[in-house]
């Protein structure tokens, strides 16, 4: 079967007396039936060229599906009288939402069946549910298509019955007034930019809601949450180098909004309220990587705030739980995750005991307020997830749930992880890379070795559990993540590092990263394979231009490679909101320096790693003609015979196929690719 072979038409693109010629440009008709059929064709040769692995895709589907629990729940979590249970059952793809009154041994209530909801669509997503506060009503919201567009439905949990009101075209959020009688929602824009924020009535039309809010300013998103003290609402307008929160108080949405602080550009903060006071997490003042500030909620502007935990060079603040006589830090040092417990009564402070080499660790969720049990989450690349209680009181901790890994004996003892220090291309940064691997696997230049990245938007891919992952461990793989700056896992300065116009040290770390590997014999180049996914897949598209020598092999999934065609159309989701990341290339400086390092706009005749590129064509983040044109470009260009495999999912969007399993044929499908190049081997 011969590779597709897309049509040309030059398209002529010119800005700052630059010309472009993109002869794929057509691939963006999405209802044209030539590009559906080029995508089908791609499609059909993707499974023609691994038809010789469908034994073993269904072997790794099945290996994968059989180390879940079929009949999974959740931990039970207690709220407004009621203990909350999501539970799968054996058979089916969709979760089921519970709740017993007041205690685990009461009749448990169905609060919605995903499965039901579900039953007759290709894509199914329920984006989250919010129980009234007299717990009679659940406004939930669905995705059906996959673009991440809601729509927020009402079930009356007291008789069963769904209400005539709906509300479409929204985020899925859904905040209630304390009387039960209002909720607060956000509508999107033609570009999916979440810019206005709704006020809707109980049981009136969806043309009767009344705006409450508008952002106008197109590098904006909004948003809509109720403080954990259920006291107050907040509308919280941000971007990603500024922020401007307001609020009422939840029984009196008639109320004009307090701002805490005007927007100022380079001013970030997030806030929570503590009886008359606001807890304010913020980089002011030079705080890079972000302090802990308080101030009164009458006066509560930037210079009423007081310093309650200093900024520190060497610490980055990540986030911060607030309960009546404790306040929860986490924070990150030297890469690794820290939760530090003050008490409020005696203002002594002590942190939790962590021994992984390298793991990841969080606050969960604790929406009570007077306890002293905190709720954590902890796995590492060896560990399964658990959830812990820990009584800040006694300072014991108990074990609540412990990720089950089925299907085999699988013993912790088996895998080993380590951290290890790459030096950069400068010959002094040093790039932390987290490492798992079977005990039995041996580093070697014949080693296969699978390394991640991703490195955008300060966030910070962390050293967790996969129970996916066991498939390639288990078949003598040692599996990477490169921490490179992008992310922000050695604080803030780390993003800052790679970002704008330090963008290539994302790429330029990646590459060291790799390098390091096969220099200190870990891998070689015929053994190596880089993975990343959506700006991730900047980053493996853009290594595949600058180093293809240095891998056999390169997965890109939902890729976003057309940066500057995509910055320059401010028409389609998130360009607006992008430029503080990128760059707007309406300005020559940023346009010359996107364009330096674009995957689509770098590649070249020359030889390519073996590739395989997914995307959905109702991707709403990253649009499926990017890594289309990607594939038709380097098909039309590259110089060796290495496959070049391009799969859409067509009926699923930017996260990939809906319900519990479907989504581990997707990691079937890549994890095959790997291994049928490695037996070329």
């Amino acid at each position: 079967m011969q590779a597709p072979k897309a049509k040309k038409i030059d398209h002529l693109l010119e800005i700052h007396q630059h010309r472009r010629v993109d002869s794929y440009y057509w691939m963006n008709e999405r209802e044209n039936p030539e590009v559906l059929q080029y995508l089908e064709e791609e499609n059909k040769y993707c499974d023609f060229m691994m038809k010789d692995t469908e034994h073993l895709q269904e072997e790794l589907y099945e290996e994968m599906k059989s180390r879940y629990k079929k009949d999974d729940e959740s931990l039970p979590y207690f709220f407004n009288s009621y203990w909350y249970i999501v539970r799968y059952e054996a058979g089916k793809e969709y979760p089921i939402f519970t709740r017993k009154k007041q205690s685990l041994e009461a009749d448990e209530e169905i609060i919605l069946d995903a499965n039901i909801l579900a039953k007759d669509k290709e894509f199914y997503d329920l984006g989250g549910i919010a129980v009234s506060p007299n717990n009679e009503i659940a406004a939930f919201s669905e995705d059906v298509v996959g673009r991440r567009i809601y729509s927020i439905r009402f079930k009356n949990l007291i008789t069963g019955e769904f209400l005539k009101d709906e509300i479409d075209n929204c985020t899925g959020k859904a905040v209630w007034s304390a009387d039960n009688q209002f909720v607060f929602y956000v509508v999107k824009d033609k570009s999916l930019r979440a810019y206005q924020i709704y006020r809707h009535q109980l049981g009136t039309q969806k043309t009767e809601d009344i705006l409450i809010f508008h952002e106008k300013d197109e590098t904006f998103d909004v948003s809509v949450y109720k403080s954990k003290s259920l006291e107050y609402i907040f509308i919280a307008s941000s971007n990603s180098i500024s922020d401007e929160h307001r609020f009422i108080p939840a029984n009196d949405v008639f109320a004009d909004f307090t701002i805490v602080e005007p927007r100022l550009e380079n001013l970030e903060y997030a806030v929570e309220h503590y009886q008359d006071e606001l807890y304010i997490i913020t980089n002011a003042n030079g705080a890079t990587n972000f302090k802990l500030v308080k101030t009164n909620m009458n006066d509560c502007g930037l210079k009423n705030w007081q310093e309650v935990i200093p900024h520190r060079k060497d610490v980055l603040l990540e986030g911060f739980e607030i309960f009546k006589n404790y306040l929860v830090l986490e924070e990150r040092k030297q890469g690794l995750l820290q939760i530090k417990i003050i008490d409020l009564k005696n203002n002594t402070a002590h942190y939790l005991p962590f021994s992984d080499p390298t793991y990841t660790a969080y606050i969960a969720s604790n929406l009570e307020f007077d306890t002293p049990l905190l709720r954590y989450g902890y796995s590492s690349m060896t560990r399964p997830h658990a959830t812990m209680e820990y009584n800040m009181e006694s300072q014991k901790t108990v074990i609540l749930k412990q990720q089950e890994v089925l299907g085999g004996k699988f013993d912790t003892n088996n895998y080993i992880s380590e951290r290890i220090w790459a030096t950069s291309r400068d010959g002094k940064t040093q790039i932390p890379v987290s490492l798992v691997y079977h005990k039995n696997t041996t580093k070697s230049p014949d080693t296969p070795f699978l390394l991640y990245g991703y490195g955008s938007y300060g966030h910070t891919v962390d050293a967790g559990f996969s129970n996916v992952r066991l498939s390639l461990l288990d078949r003598g793989f040692i599996y990477g993540i490169a921490h490179i700056r992008g992310g922000e896992y050695l604080g803030r300065d780390w993003y800052e590092d790679g970002k704008m116009l330090h963008k290539k040290n994302t790429f330029f770390d990646f590459i060291d990263v790799a390098q390091f590997l096969i220099n200190e014999k870990y891998t070689s180049p015929q053994h190596l394979y880089a993975m990343g996914g959506s700006a991730g897949g900047l980053l493996v598209g853009a290594v595949s231009n600058m180093a293809p020598e240095l891998f056999n092999g390169i997965i890109a999934q939902v890729p976003f490679v057309d940066v500057v065609t995509t910055m320059l159309d401010e028409e389609i989701p998130l360009t607006t909101g992008e430029f503080d990341e990128w760059g707007n290339p309406k300005k020559k400086k940023y346009y010359n320096y996107m364009l330096s390092y674009s995957p689509y706009d770098n590649v070249t005749a020359k030889a390519y790693p073996n590739l395989l590129i997914t995307t959905g064509f109702h991707d709403s983040q990253v649009q499926y003609w990017e890594p289309a044109k990607w594939t038709a470009k380097l098909r039309e260009l590259k110089t060796n015979n290495n496959l070049l495999l391009f799969k859409t999912d067509m009926s699923s969007g930017h996260g990939g196929a809906s319900g519990r399993f479907e989504s581990l044929k997707e990691d079937a499908l890549e994890y095959a690719f790997l291994l049928k190049l490695e037996n070329k081997n």
